[in-house]
């Protein structure tokens, strides 16, 4: 019996009846050797953390954009909080740990420079649209590892696709990162614009305080110990609806004095504007797009405008200024 092999009979003698079980796969679009030392899901994670664009996230927005303080979180510091929340409750809950970490390590891979407004400047110039978890889809089905793509299971997919709020992940795994995400952000993005000085602790209602703590860490704590406790031995992930309310209503509070703070904020119409004359550049001069790209048009996997977002959405925020001086801002004359 090889280890791989050892670690899935343990699964199967300790984890919760509605956790997803490695061997219980539904398996990969390209069938592959089994590893005899790591299951499926536990693999997928591995590659995840190893891909390109999982290292380029360090250099991503997350709200603030090109921070100066060393401090604010990026979109990779993001991912390792979520990954973090998602695991002490998929380990509290008895689900499969491998299977949430895979999630929430990919969930953001497709994310654009620039954060949400990267995004909205995407979906506003492309006519087939842009939907980050999607993009985070067809990162690891088709982009990495020049155009291979790193062949994940279905269920770690199907979390990365179903992240968002609106939608609803077919494993609990799934479900645990779609919460975890919003309980890292709501609580991070506080956190960093108390830092940045557009929010003190008072300025939080008072009634979201007293169900949630009157502190980042106290909120935290307190949101995933409901999580756990209301979804223990059941068959789905949740919360108490006083503590989703509160978190819920801590998400408009934050979207009308964080999000769309002029103070935090002011720049991401410049940020907008620069992805759209990219994405136009790009539509008008396909060469100057690297030659992996050009492939998949040469071949006929994607057309122009959906090859153009998947180049531009794979850019950090540094690049994509750096893209944009160089055929944008004029240079000094040069003898």
């Amino acid at each position: 019996m090889t280890i791989r092999e050892q670690m899935e009979l343990r699964e199967s003698e300790y984890l919760s009846p509605y956790a997803a079980r490695s061997r219980d796969s539904a398996g990969r679009e390209r069938e592959e050797e089994e590893c005899d030392i790591r299951p499926v899901f536990q693999r997928d994670r591995d590659r995840i953390l190893h891909c390109k664009s999982f290292r380029r996230m360090k250099q991503k927005t997350q709200v603030f954009l090109l921070p100066k303080g060393d401090h604010y979180r990026t979109r990779l510091t993001h991912t390792l909080e979520v990954s973090q929340n998602a695991r002490t409750i998929a380990k509290a809950l008895r689900l499969n740990e491998d299977l949430v970490e895979a999630i929430a390590l990919g969930h953001d891979l497709g994310h654009t420079p620039f954060g949400h407004a990267g995004e909205y400047a995407l979906n506003r110039v492309c006519p087939l649209g842009f939907r980050h978890n999607e993009q985070s889809v067809r990162v690891v089905e088709c982009l990495e590892r020049q155009g291979e793509g790193l062949n994940l299971t279905w269920e770690v997919r199907d979390g990365i696709w179903n992240h968002k709020f609106c939608c609803t992940p077919h494993t609990l795994e799934g479900q645990i990162v779609r919460l975890s995400d919003k309980i890292a952000y709501i609580n991070h993005d506080i956190d960093d614009a108390i830092r940045g000085n557009i929010l003190s602790e008072e300025d939080i209602p008072p009634e979201y305080r007293r169900v949630l703590g009157s502190s980042t860490r106290i909120r935290l704590d307190t949101m995933i110990h409901d999580v756990i406790t209301h979804s223990m031995d059941q068959p789905q992930i949740s919360m108490s609806s006083e503590v989703m309310e509160a978190m819920l209503g801590l998400r408009r509070f934050m979207y009308e004095n964080v999000y769309k703070n002029p103070a935090a904020k002011g720049e991401e119409d410049k940020a907008v504007k620069m992805i759209e004359n990219l994405y136009g550049y790009y539509m008008k001069h396909p060469g100057a797009m690297p030659r992996q790209f050009l492939i998949k048009m040469e071949n006929g996997e994607s057309g122009k405008e959906q090859t153009v977002c998947d180049y531009i959405a794979g850019m950090t925020d540094t690049y994509a200024i750096k893209k944009f001086e160089e055929y944008f801002i004029p240079e000094s004359w040069k003898i």
